[in-house]
């Protein structure tokens, strides 16, 4: 076993936080510690390569530019080069809210899961599906856990992490891209988990 439950429901929170909440966010501030212990939440496949990241993580944490650099990847200022939700990938029009978010929604009505976060947003943004994810594994969930990653975020998320991958504007996010890329890497072959192949629109 690659990992614990304990340190996979820590990771997928922190990850989920990241991806979801501007880096100014009084909500981060007690996490900024946790980054450090990315290296040690795993035996990685590739350390060296986590090292390097997690090294230009703490790099770029504290760059000013990087609410802005927030911005334009999660608030839509602009050209979105990642857009951070599942049915922009899933839905042949590009659209919010398609058939994809439909159909996540009836699994977390499923689970007696509620969203709420205060604001009206889909709920297949990419943090916030981590964060959901996280709640199920506190949750001794295991069965939802594995159908939540692997019917619902694994379908997309490859393809959303390379674009942001490819994205040289944020160094910081980029890196994030590339330590969360391995991890759901190696909870799917961990766990052993069949993700289903749709057609991706971008």
């Amino acid at each position: 076993m690659k990992f614990t439950i304990e340190s996979m429901n820590l990771s997928t929170r922190l990850f989920g936080a990241f991806f979801y909440y501007p880096p100014t966010s009084e909500a981060l501030k007690p996490l900024y510690t946790s980054l450090n212990e990315i290296e040690s939440l795993f035996l990685w496949e590739n350390k060296s390569l986590i090292q390097s990241q997690c090294k230009l993580i703490q790099k770029y944490l504290n760059d000013p530019e990087l609410p802005y650099q927030y911005s334009i990847l999660f608030e839509g200022q602009g050209f979105m080069p990642a857009p951070p939700w599942g049915s922009v990938y899933l839905d042949k029009e590009n659209l919010l809210m398609g058939e994809s978010t439909h159909r996540y929604r009836e699994f977390l009505q499923q689970q007696n899961i509620v969203m709420q976060t205060g604001i009206n947003e889909p709920e297949d943004q990419f943090g916030l599906m981590l964060m959901t994810l996280a709640l199920i594994i506190e949750s001794a969930e295991f069965d939802a856990a594995k159908q939540l990653i692997s019917q619902h975020i694994m379908p997309w998320a490859p393809r959303y992490l390379s674009l942001l991958k490819e994205y040289d504007g944020s160094p910081f996010y980029q890196a994030l891209a590339i330590i969360v890329e391995q991890y759901l890497s190696t909870i799917v072959k961990t766990l052993d988990l069949t993700v289903p192949h749709y057609y991706l629109y971008k």
